[in-house]
């Protein structure tokens, strides 16, 4: 009906491109618009406003010998006021946008390494944006804005990647366990030094007790016993501890068997060992 009337409809965010006698005479914009199909007027087609999006999926290779995969995302819209450029300048405007993408990210990705181009994914993205918006402007398009969406690596990269952050955690976590267990260790020795410490101090103020033990003891029985030596009242003492300390060896559950000196002259001679023991302490303690 609209043609019979020789009236077009334009929708929004849409413009129409109107020639005469096959000849470009005017972009119509978004509305209803006479078109005196009679006079030679006709519609060459429309063209879209609206912001598109082209995924473009590049391969490639960086500085150290991997190959990727770069998807870069394109979002592009042609110009209202250069519709008349971008409808008859271009044939294939995605072909012409990727040769474009490709062309720069070629050139951009090989001289990095893999993981500078992980880091430099901006960098990337905006020479491509840049010869992009260089390039289109010319033919009637806006580039609006460029990604770099992901850099795929081979799977074996992927792979021996993941290995190596693997085993560099691996190694971390050996040497934080190596560094506690020497910690431990040398928290260890301090504590068993300082206990022997203690023990040795111990075992020197026992021995010391005893001897002055014994000295007021053969001090004290000479003084009540007429007649008798220092000499006698040790030997007696000391035997005599002598005695009790065989008596509580053999009452240990542990103990199934002691082996004792028998003979006449026994007792002197376990007299004589003990003084010396003794007395070779007392000095030691001094």
């Amino acid at each position: 009906m609209g043609n019979l009337l020789c009236c077009v409809q334009v929708g929004q965010s849409t413009v129409a491109i109107k020639e005469r006698f096959g000849k470009y005479d005017e972009v119509l914009d978004p509305g209803c618009h006479f078109l005196p199909w009679c006079l030679g007027s006709q519609l060459a087609g429309h063209l879209s406003l609206r912001v598109q999006q082209l995924d473009v999926k590049c391969e490639t290779k960086t500085k150290d010998n991997v190959f990727v995969n770069v998807v870069a995302s394109i979002q592009y819209r042609a110009l209202s006021e250069k519709a008349s450029d971008a409808f008859y300048k271009l044939s294939n405007t995605k072909g012409q946008i990727q040769a474009y993408v490709f062309d720069v990210i070629r050139a951009s990705v090989p001289r990095l390494n893999l993981d500078d181009a992980f880091e430099q994914k901006n960098d990337i993205a905006k020479a491509v944006e840049d010869e992009l918006e260089k390039a289109m402007s010319t033919y009637g398009y806006e580039i609006v804005q460029t990604l770099i969406v992901d850099i795929e690596p081979d799977e074996h990269v992927k792979r021996a990647m993941n290995e190596i952050n693997a085993a560099a955690r691996m190694r971390l976590a050996a040497t934080e366990k190596a560094e506690a267990e020497k910690i431990l260790q040398i928290k260890r020795a301090e504590g068993e030094a300082e206990s022997k410490y203690l023990a040795g101090l111990g075992i020197a103020r026992q021995r010391q007790a005893i001897v002055d033990g014994l000295r007021d003891s053969v001090l004290g029985f000479s003084e009540n016993v007429p007649g008798t030596t220092a000499k006698d009242v040790m030997d007696m003492v000391l035997v005599t501890q002598y005695f009790d300390t065989m008596k509580e060896i053999g009452a240990s559950s542990k103990s199934s068997a002691v082996f004792i000196p028998h003979g006449p002259g026994a007792i002197r001679d376990v007299a004589g060992q003990i003084r010396e023991g003794l007395l070779q302490a007392s000095a030691a303690s001094k």
